[in-house]
């Protein structure tokens, strides 16, 4: 039977949390494991990175050669220079170092030849190709998951978004730790168990309590997030999720819709965190908008998983606004990485409307609408076709809707101004104790409005 009593446990403990973890590799774990400032890419300077992509089965070098353009902008994005590229075709990648031997020299000559600081891969590496790269390369090799999470990290401000960055960050890096010192916690002897807990082992405990004290502050905030959706339910107002590709302008649509004063910069993943305003649309309805967090290819499952009470958001809307990059060189597959997350967050069956934006741009905005029934084209920076979103927006809020005729006496100016804030008045017909209306419902907001409804017009 041990003689340590449940305080020196807790002692033990409360050193753990104290303990900086050995490591002198770049983002080595601290108090807490990994937080949203320990990130992977040194941000006292701007490093110097190459880019590798790799073309297996089934991809054409065009396809690669625009991944690693959209890698490029990332790195940009993350704060560090990408100054070269290497590409490989294989029919898969190696097991062991991702490319093939002969072309990880390559890498390292080019590494050598700049002074590249990093090299970072187009695809996720797994733990042992990342080590084997690293003790190959001699320098950092990093993948665009550790890209897009430095990124996230950036960006991250509020206490929510920057939980749900240090989660994902920490999902990535549990697998990926590595002892550096080779000792124990407790010293082997006689009449002891054996060593104790190697630096490793106390690092993996650490990043597990983190991570479990993250989830359930993040469960916390999903379970306040549902129940938000549930009054919002019960409320009068519609909602629409923008969402969209990173950088397709949906804060700036959100902008130009609402006045909301919002961020809106240039940049990859400018928009960590929600942001939701009301709209009144022309038929007189007023309704929420929320933009979201942009999305991107090869969106990090970890970042999906973290960020899922945020996506919940469009996962519970009326329609999402899906933003389309006009100006890309290849929206389609832009919209195909959206609904490949809509799909993981179970959003695919919500209506969507879809909006080319930055027609001011390309004249391919347009084309793209004419060609895409039921989608609009518009300008988020100029207003160009905003009246025709608007009007489509309340065509397809509007398409589960019935006609019903109301009765208001006069005396009641609430239930008139009701009507005209929960949905679209067709007809208004002054008699002489009231108004008879025309309008269109949802049943609930019928059933809100129930005492003064005379009747449901068949179609």
């Amino acid at each position: 039977m041990s003689d340590r009593s449940p305080s020196d446990d807790q002692a033990f403990l409360d050193e753990l949390d104290r303990l900086e973890a050995a490591g002198d590799h770049r983002g080595a774990f601290g108090e807490y494991g990994a937080t949203v400032e320990s990130g992977f890419l040194d941000q006292s300077f701007r490093e110097r990175i190459v880019l590798v992509g790799v073309t297996v089965a089934g991809q054409s070098a065009t396809d690669t050669a625009e991944s690693l353009d959209e890698l490029e902008l990332l790195v940009d994005t993350a704060g560090a220079d990408a100054l070269d590229r290497v590409v490989q075709r294989r029919e898969r990648p190696d097991p062991g170092t991702f490319v093939g031997r002969g072309k990880v020299q390559e890498i390292r000559d080019s590494s050598l030849a700049i002074d590249a600081d990093t090299v970072v891969f187009d695809d996720e590496l797994s733990p042992g190709q990342q080590f084997n790269l690293e003790r190959m390369l001699e320098r950092t090799a990093l993948d665009r998951t550790a890209v897009i999470l430095d990124i996230f990290a950036q960006h991250a401000t509020s206490a929510e978004g920057k939980a749900q960055v240090e989660l994902a960050q920490l999902r990535y890096r549990l697998p990926r730790l590595r002892n550096k010192k080779d000792h124990s916690q407790q010293a082997g002897g006689i009449g002891t168990r054996g060593p104790g807990e190697t630096q490793l082992e106390v690092d993996r405990r650490r990043v597990v309590r983190r991570m479990h004290k993250l989830e359930r502050d993040l469960a916390g905030i999903s379970a306040r997030r549902t129940n938000q959706r549930k009054a919002r339910h019960r409320s009068p107002y519609r909602t629409v999720s923008i969402v969209g590709y990173t950088n397709a302008g949906k804060s700036s649509l959100l902008h130009r819709l609402t006045g909301a004063d919002v961020r809106v910069e240039d940049r990859l993943f400018a928009t960590l965190d929600p942001t939701t305003r009301k709209l009144q649309l022309p038929g007189g309805e007023q309704i929420l908008v929320t933009d979201t967090v942009g999305f991107v290819k090869k969106l990090p499952h970890q970042l999906v998983e973290a960020f899922k009470s945020t996506l919940e958001v469009s996962a519970g809307a009326d329609l999402l606004i899906h933003v389309v990059d006009g100006s890309a060189v290849n929206p389609e597959a832009h919209m195909d990485a959206v609904r490949q997350v809509l799909g993981e967050i179970d959003a695919e069956e919500i209506p969507q409307l879809i909006v080319f934006n930055k027609a001011d741009l390309s004249p391919e905005a347009k084309r793209l609408a004419d060609h895409q029934p039921g989608s609009v084209a518009v300008s988020a920076t100029t207003g160009e076709g905003i009246d025709d979103l608007l009007a489509a927006i309340g065509d397809r809020l509007r398409e589960p809707t019935d006609v019903y005729e109301l009765f208001v006496p006069w005396a009641r100016g609430d239930i008139l101004a009701a009507a005209h804030r929960e949905g679209e008045v067709l007809t208004e017909t002054t008699e002489d104790d009231g108004m008879r209306l025309l309008a269109r419902f949802e049943p609930a907001s019928a059933n809100r409005l129930g005492d003064f409804v005379i009747r449901r017009l068949e179609d």
